[in-house]
């Protein structure tokens, strides 16, 4: 797993300050983005590459990924909140990931039909510094489930882990 780090201060000098940002890493294969699960889930994943099998992993319920870390920290309490304790690094395929966002219903959507049908759900929430502060820029989320998380929880939509 190769991820290229860089100081925040740096990083942020050019990334967008305001607006609906997907900020991630990527190259021409995947896409990377993150997951915080309890520590039996993120171990079994890591050597698995997949969810399936992992004790005490839901697949009936909703699972949110988010391409920003800092987000999946904020969002998960820097991994201090409860069955949150580790933050996994999963590199989904570039096509998947781009089916995700094509196919995704933004939960502000009205129509309540369109939303209980839709298998990925979009979210903008506000992103936070490393300090936990509030930033203008929205962080991208989205929400899998039913078959389009099966994919991923099966492995077919996944690089690494």
């Amino acid at each position: 797993m190769n991820l290229l780090t860089e100081p925040y201060d740096t990083a942020t000098k050019t990334w967008p300050s305001a607006g609906k940002v997907i900020l991630a890493q990527f190259d021409h294969e995947g896409i990377w983005v993150y997951q915080a699960f309890k520590p039996e889930i993120a171990m079994y994943a890591s050597q698995h590459k997949r969810f399936e099998g992992a004790p005490g992993y839901n697949p009936n319920r909703m699972s949110w990924i988010k391409t920003n870390y800092l987000w999946m920290q904020y969002r998960s309490g820097w991994c201090r909140k409860k069955d949150q304790e580790r933050c996994v690094a999963i590199k989904l395929k570039r096509e998947f990931f781009e089916f995700l966002l094509s196919t995704a219903v933004s939960s502000s959507e009205n129509d309540k039909e369109r939303l209980l049908s839709s298998d990925v759900r979009l979210q903008w929430d506000p992103d936070h510094n490393p300090l936990g502060e509030v930033c203008i820029r929205r962080a991208i989320q989205l929400g899998l489930r039913r078959n389009v998380l099966a994919e991923m929880i099966l492995g077919k939509a996944v690089l690494d882990i």
